[in-house]
């Protein structure tokens, strides 16, 4: 008796001990199931110390926790996993298979009465190896699922032949138990099992509600049928047995109300923030906008950052090749529990990055990231519909005012010019093009293409510069002769308006030497000794 029990505690504690190490070794994303697993080990080793010292009363309390907490285990490992993201149908098949056990055992095994059996424990250990099995459906190479699905066969082998056959050898399948589950916790695949993963909704079918609703009825309709017949033989199971069918019930009408609130949540959520989109109306605007969605959309505590980047460092970019269609990527975070989320700015309608880049950066807890991933894509194929729109209703303002600067001073007399940041002409006034021989200018000219070589490098540094200023140079015409001017230009760069540098000149060129129309030549003998000493006079002609 002693020895026997000795043995329990052994293989429980070293069940225990090993699903503790494991789970602070791999780092779980979650570690819930990994901890009731415990519990139960401890709680069927409790109850079997109890079963050897013939306790039988306090055993079956124990072993009741046992199941009780392995059902909540496998639950846990369903809920939000990468393995199980939609365990809708796999609640609708428990309750169906758990009914189907009842219905067998009270009318089919019933006549030919296994007295030393108990149906609880039959019944229990069927759904544990339903939904092991289901585990290893999902992922046939996870080391850690089939050894759960083996500890809960060995599980249902002691629960049928030990009653039947008490020996050493019925004995060692509840070791096999204890050994698997605790070995579960060492495999690294054990991390897979509770992977965070969008949830799969599956569309409502008619079949799987009705199925479910007969799997609730059917337990008060055997108790109905045996109460008819005179005998209530089987309260016990058919009690425990509509419990169960009620808590599963129960679990997927709590699991359809929680999604479609999260869907109600998050459709006005994203409603809100288009709604805040459209009425923005300059990039900080759409940052407010963007981080107020996303605080409505996942729980506060749960967001650690948010950005809204123009250009991807090397460190924000993917890992490896996700292609030119890739809405998000992940990476990794400071915090184990953390990850980012990387969301390109997308043009939604058109499935197409905008052109200037940029995107939607998250870092926050990786369980709430997972469940909001896509509406946060949508969120950021919103954000680059604004900016883009932003972007084209500036331009349209600098052309309409371009449009109205011609034709206000067609006629006026001042050499002006609207230049980008990169030096294209956006626009000129009449007088500069007379100035310069009165031919129109190329579409996609540069200010560096009308000043004349020598004085290029000190006006491309002068206009590079920030602030206002002045600076004398030539401009050279078609037929090489140069027109000196006296450019003044101001550094409208951060205007929204303008986002460029205006050009006013003056024309100078009488206030010098005649001679400096005429282009430069290397035959210096045969022109006078006036025109000679040209260079000098060049160097300080203003």
């Amino acid at each position: 008796m002693f020895w026997g029990a000795l043995e329990w505690i052994l293989l429980g504690a070293g069940g225990v001990g090993a699903i503790i190490y494991g789970v602070r070794r791999h780092r779980p994303a979650r570690k819930a199931p990994w901890w009731l697993l415990a519990a139960s080990l401890a709680a069927l080793a409790a109850g079997d110390v109890c079963y050897s010292y013939r306790v039988m009363g306090l055993a079956d309390i124990f072993y009741l926790m046992m199941f009780g907490l392995t059902a909540l285990c496998l639950l846990q490992f369903t809920r939000g996993g990468a393995l199980l993201g939609d365990r809708a149908r796999l609640i609708d098949l428990l309750a169906a298979g758990c009914t189907t056990l009842l219905v067998v055992w009270v009318f089919v095994i019933g006549s030919n009465r296994l007295h030393t059996v108990s149906a609880t424990d039959v019944i229990g250990d069927l759904l544990l190896l339903a939904v092991a099995g289901r585990l290893i459906a999902a992922d046939r190479r996870n080391v850690a699922a089939w050894l759960l699905l083996t500890g809960a066969a060995g599980m249902l082998t002691g629960d049928t032949l030990y009653p039947v056959i008490t020996n050493g050898l019925t004995e060692s399948a509840f070791v096999v138990l204890y050994l698997c589950w605790g070995l579960s916790a060492l495999h690294p695949s054990m991390v897979r099992l509770t992977e965070p993963a969008p949830p799969r909704h599956s569309p409502w079918k008619f079949r799987w509600s009705l199925m479910l609703a007969l799997a609730a009825c059917t337990p008060p309709a055997v108790l109905l049928v045996e109460a008819l017949s005179g005998d209530v033989r089987d309260g016990p199971v058919i009690a425990i047995t509509g419990a169960v069918t009620l808590l599963l019930t129960i679990t997927r009408l709590g699991d359809a109300i929680r999604q479609h609130s999260q869907a109600l949540s998050r459709e006005q959520g994203l409603r809100a923030a288009t709604a805040a989109l459209v009425a923005t109306a300059d990039r900080p605007s759409v940052d407010a906008a963007l981080r107020s969605a996303v605080a409505h959309l996942l729980p506060p505590a749960s967001v650690r950052r948010v950005s809204l980047a123009d250009e991807l460092s090397p460190a924000e970019l993917p890992a490896a090749p996700t292609g030119p269609t890739a809405r998000s990527w992940w990476l990794d975070a400071a915090d184990p529990e953390d990850r980012t989320l990387v969301c390109p700015l997308r043009l939604e309608p058109l499935d197409v990055a905008r052109p200037s880049g940029g995107a939607l950066i998250i870092t926050g807890r990786r369980d709430d990231l997972i469940a909001g991933h896509d509406a946060l894509e949508v969120l950021a194929g919103q954000a680059a519909l604004a900016l883009d729109r932003i972007t084209l209703v500036e331009a349209v303002g600098r052309r309409d005012s371009d449009l109205y600067l011609r034709a206000v001073i067609r006629n006026t007399a001042e050499l002006m010019a609207v230049i980008d940041v990169d030096q294209r002409i956006r626009y000129c006034s009449p007088a500069l093009r007379d100035a310069l021989g009165g031919a129109e200018l190329p579409p996609l000219a540069t200010l560096d293409e009308l000043i004349h070589p020598d004085d290029r490098a000190r006006v491309r540094n002068a206009l590079r510069s920030h602030g206002d200023g002045t600076v004398h140079c030539a401009l050279q015409r078609g037929d090489q002769s140069q027109v000196l001017v006296e450019l003044t230009y101001r550094d409208l760069r951060e205007d929204r308006l303008v986002q460029g540098l205006v050009v006013t000149m003056r024309d100078i060129t009488r206030n010098h030497d005649p001679a400096e129309l005429h282009p430069h030549t290397a035959v210096a003998a045969e022109m006078p000794a006036w025109v000679n000493r040209r260079s000098a006079q060049q160097r300080f002609r203003y």
